[in-house]
């Protein structure tokens, strides 16, 4: 389980892809809290260290998530957003992100709005459904707030300190993001689907 809160940004070293699926190599410093066998959310995906040096690890991309995220598309020398699983004594600042990605998005727009700048994100009809003005949603594992809802996207505002925190600084127009939507609604959906 995750916030959210991005504890940095970490950079692709080596990608190695096979028929099998693909390993990440990602430099980070918060490669020196973890042990083998920990997760770690990786652009928003729960992924687990199968190796690690102080200043790297590697994690295993299979078939499924490769299909379902943006991970598919890095390259060596990418970044990628890195958080590590909330413990139970921590605080709860952004909302439950579980690391499992329902989708990607694609930016249509950027703007800048005051000090904060706003991405329009456009995503398929089978995730739409799901977001609401002023809930949440996460954005390559960024805990981030829906502003605006418009047809067939959404938008989020972004404050300076996600935008220097984050590898969401750096998206453009045309980027594919990695999209979880709140589970909470994914429950109710079928909670209600169960009793009709």
């Amino acid at each position: 389980m995750f916030t959210g809160l991005i504890g940095g940004v970490g950079r692709v070293r080596a990608l190695a892809r096979d028929r099998d699926g693909a390993v990440l190599t990602i430099e980070s410093p918060l490669a020196a809290e973890l042990r083998q066998g920990d997760s770690v959310a990786v652009n928003g995906v729960c992924l687990t260290a199968t190796a690690v040096a102080p200043s790297a690890f590697d994690a295993q991309a299979m078939h499924e998530t490769l299909a379902r995220s943006s991970l598919g598309a890095l390259e060596e020398g990418s970044t990628v957003n890195l958080e590590l699983p909330l413990r139970p004594a921590d605080r709860l600042g952004g909302h439950f992100v579980q690391g499992h990605v329902d989708g990607t998005g694609v930016v249509r727009a950027v703007r800048e709005e005051g000090f904060a700048r706003v991405l329009e994100v456009a995503v398929e009809e089978p995730l739409e459904r799901y977001l609401v003005e002023k809930g949440s949603v996460a954005l390559d594992g960024v805990s981030l707030t829906v502003s605006s809802l418009l047809p067939g996207a959404f938008a989020v505002s972004l404050i300076p300190e996600t935008l220097e925190r984050t590898n969401l600084g750096g998206v453009g127009a045309g980027a594919v993001v990695n999209v979880e939507v709140d589970v909470l609604a994914k429950h109710i959906e079928r909670l209600l689907e169960v009793r009709t």
